[in-house]
């Protein structure tokens, strides 16, 4: 059982897989597209992230006979579910504060100073 933590905690905090995930469910199905959906991504990356997405079952590779060939991915169930709490800490970050919080700055933090008169 916390194998499988570990592989999702991988895909979670790895920003490429994150914004792999990101850019299939907005509709984004063919390797070429994706590389220009996600600034950044090189071919390698991409296609590596692809593949461990596919092993760990949130992604489903489909290439159809056709000359060209052509490829498309999609989001299976597990990786719908994936996405939706990737929105979900979307969400979470939005609500919190701007900025970095100093160490020891949440409300009954021991070291918090005191206003003055």
């Amino acid at each position: 059982m916390n194998e499988g933590r570990g592989r999702l905690a991988e895909v979670v905090g790895c920003k490429w897989s994150v914004e792999v995930l990101r850019a299939i469910r907005a509709g984004v199905r063919r390797p070429g597209a994706l590389e220009r959906a996600i600034a950044g991504i090189s071919t390698k990356v991409l296609n590596e992230r692809l593949v461990k997405l596919q092993r760990l079952g949130l992604v489903e590779r489909t290439a159809y006979p056709e000359v060209p060939p052509r490829v498309e991915y999609r989001l299976t169930a597990a990786g719908e579910r994936l996405a939706e709490l990737l929105d979900a800490l979307d969400r979470l970050e939005a609500e919190l504060p701007d900025g970095p919080q100093p160490a020891g700055a949440g409300a009954g933090s021991a070291g918090a100073a005191t206003p003055g008169p």
